[in-house]
């Protein structure tokens, strides 16, 4: 079974950028969706962006315009480009794939350990 990889979390100030990576250890080509969660204490996990195969790709409304997704099928790579932080961008970032559901609504078959991102006020 494929694994994914998260890094490139860490501690970043209010307006600062990262970015995060994941990446997989067998092909991802053959998961339609490949998406970015997070999860903050006291909060239920959400879907933050995703990407399809061919290209298309989604945003949550609290991010868009600030992040970026960007798949690589022949690196098998998943990346968010993440600017203009705030701090309710502060959470724990999971990578997932996802052979069904809709690219607003993806179900998950497979997913990360999760990468921390804290951002200071």
């Amino acid at each position: 079974q494929v694994q994914l990889v998260e890094s490139g979390g860490g501690l970043v100030q209010t307006g600062g950028s990262l970015k995060l990576s994941c990446t997989a250890s067998g092909s991802i080509f053959s998961f339609d969706i490949m998406g970015w969660y997070r999860q903050a204490p006291g909060k239920e996990r959400e879907l933050v962006a995703a990407s399809r195969s061919w290209g298309s790709r989604y945003y949550a409304d609290s991010v868009k315009g600030r992040f970026t997704v960007f798949r690589d099928n022949d690196k098998n790579t998943l990346s968010l480009n993440m600017s203009s932080l705030q701090p309710e961008d502060t959470a724990i970032y999971y990578c997932a794939a996802a052979s069904s559901g809709t690219i607003q609504a993806p179900i998950p078959r497979i997913w990360g350990q999760g990468t921390q991102v804290t951002v200071s006020s």
